[in-house]
């Protein structure tokens, strides 16, 4: 068994994840009677059909119906909206709520501008290439439409919109207290008709990037101007004159820094990044009304905000592109799983709950990843296990696998944030992946354009979308889709 390697960058201390002794105690003290898992029955019922709920319809949902399907499953995709493609369906509408509410009503964080940071030919899905498709975005970095509607081809090609119930929100999923290999799903469709059913899996695909993360300012209580998430940005256009602070400098923060700059007087762009990572940024930093700073110090009442290097300024905005937080409101295991900074835990390989294994699975949570072929070696996996053509480890061994990784983890320094940032290892779990399932691995081209594509955005930040130099891969590519 692959054991993702941790990074090996000193990062501040974290504690170690206490949760899997917790679970294993509840499960084997008596408060629970012994039970025969799914991992046991693998020999008993060889090649068994599940009937599966697939809770989302977004690029993770659709790729696991897909697999779920070309297994011989039985599948039923709930969606909360009316349309397939999940957050990639731009929405106009923003979220009348505040930064520090539970619950959030608009799904998708799309931003009017928004074009993918990653080429189409790396982005598709391994055996469903993301073509140019004549009348539409031809570009190389295609904007969010052109994704959508890409897995809106997806679904219509492999049949799925058969299995969806759109319109349908999952309020409630927890074991059935008649048996504890299947799952009672309860959902609504419409606020009106509320259905209870019993399924032997659930495969969680609702993804991440919808509860807003916020970065927490010492002061901002009291402080009189106004913040929001990127989830709630859309145009630059309310922005017209104002200071603006955004904090965060990976993608949506420097597209957002560029998108405000055009109509801001000013733009002050709040990271973590060391000086020579400023240096070297602000050489390309792009229009002059753009500063860079280190992390936000503190707010106060008179408007000001201070920076960790001292300097201060009067700002009417704050945008928070903080990132998100995995959310799963729906989902009851008893404390078998749960979200602590960040991270779900306890997953092997970021899918399974070892207790619960593998009648429970989560398809898409790492990050810093290429998404689409992640969740399609992750939505295989699964679907193979569930019909008994891949096996898992014994529950024991899989609670010992994801505590070695915490402790590698710890080891390392790296927080508990992290756990699901597999940049730094994401080809080798996809192969890992592909092992998993007998399938192919990540082609050499996506991986040697993925590495291309970094360095470019590295030395191209503001062109890297339009140049590039990759010719050479990128002809492979093209031949090996078509």
């Amino acid at each position: 068994m692959m054991a993702l390697i941790p990074k090996k960058i000193p990062l501040q201390s974290s504690t170690l994840p206490s949760l899997l002794l917790i679970n294993h105690k509840f499960i084997h003290c008596g408060q629970r009677p012994p039970r025969k898992s799914l991992i046991a029955m693998a020999h008993d019922e060889p090649n068994k059909a599940c009937k599966v709920a697939v809770i989302g319809a977004g690029a993770a949902g659709l790729v696991a119906a897909r697999e779920l399907n070309r297994e011989g499953h039985q599948i039923v995709l709930f969606e909360q909206t009316d349309h397939v493609a999940g957050t990639w369906v731009y929405d106009q509408e923003t979220d009348p709520l505040e930064l520090d509410t539970a619950h959030t009503a608009v799904h998708s964080s799309m931003y009017l501008s928004l074009r993918t940071n990653l080429p189409r030919e790396v982005m598709g899905f391994m055996d469903y290439p993301f073509k140019v498709v004549e009348g539409r975005d031809c570009r190389r970095f295609p904007g969010h439409k052109e994704v959508a509607l890409y897995l809106q081809d997806f679904a219509a090609e492999f049949g799925l919109l058969r299995f969806i119930r759109f319109k349908t929100q999952v309020e409630y999923v927890g074991r059935d207290p008649k048996n504890e290999n299947q799952w009672i799903v309860r959902s609504n469709a419409q606020k009106r008709d509320v259905v209870e059913e019993v399924y032997d899996a659930v495969v969680v695909c609702n993804g991440h990037y919808t509860q807003p993360r916020v970065a927490e300012i010492p002061g901002i209580d009291k402080w009189p101007g106004k913040q929001i998430h990127s989830h709630n940005y859309r145009v630059p256009d309310p922005f017209q004159g104002q200071v603006v602070i955004v904090i965060g400098n990976a993608a949506s923060g420097e597209d957002i820094s560029k998108d405000v700059s055009s109509v801001a007087k000013a733009v002050h762009l709040s990271a973590r990044s060391s000086t020579s990572e400023f240096n070297m940024r602000e050489q390309h930093a792009g229009p002059g009304n753009i500063s860079l700073h280190p992390m936000i110090e503190y707010a106060c009442e008179d408007g000001a905000v201070r920076f960790q290097d001292g300097c201060s300024i009067i700002a009417d905005t704050i945008i928070h592109c903080t990132g998100y937080s995995y959310h799963f409101p729906f989902l009851e295991t008893e404390g078998i799983v749960s979200v602590n900074d960040n991270c779900v835990e306890p997953l092997y390989q970021h899918v399974f709950p070892p207790v619960l294994a593998p009648s429970l699975s989560f398809v898409g949570l790492p990050w810093k990843a290429i998404p689409f072929p992640l969740c399609e070696l992750q939505s295989r996996w699964i679907a193979k296990t569930l019909s008994r053509k891949a096996h898992l480890p014994s529950e024991h061994d899989m609670i010992e696998a994801v505590r070695n990784f915490y402790v590698q983890n710890e080891a390392a320094g790296q927080p508990k944030y992290y756990i699901h940032d597999i940049g730094h290892c994401q080809f080798e779990y996809d192969d890992w992946l592909a092992d998993q399932c007998g399938c192919a691995h990540v082609e050499d081209w996506r991986r040697n354009i993925y590495v291309a594509n970094g360095k470019n955005k590295v030395s191209r930040p503001l062109t890297y979308r339009d140049e590039w130099e990759d010719h050479y891969w990128l002809e492979i590519a093209l031949k090996d889709m078509s």
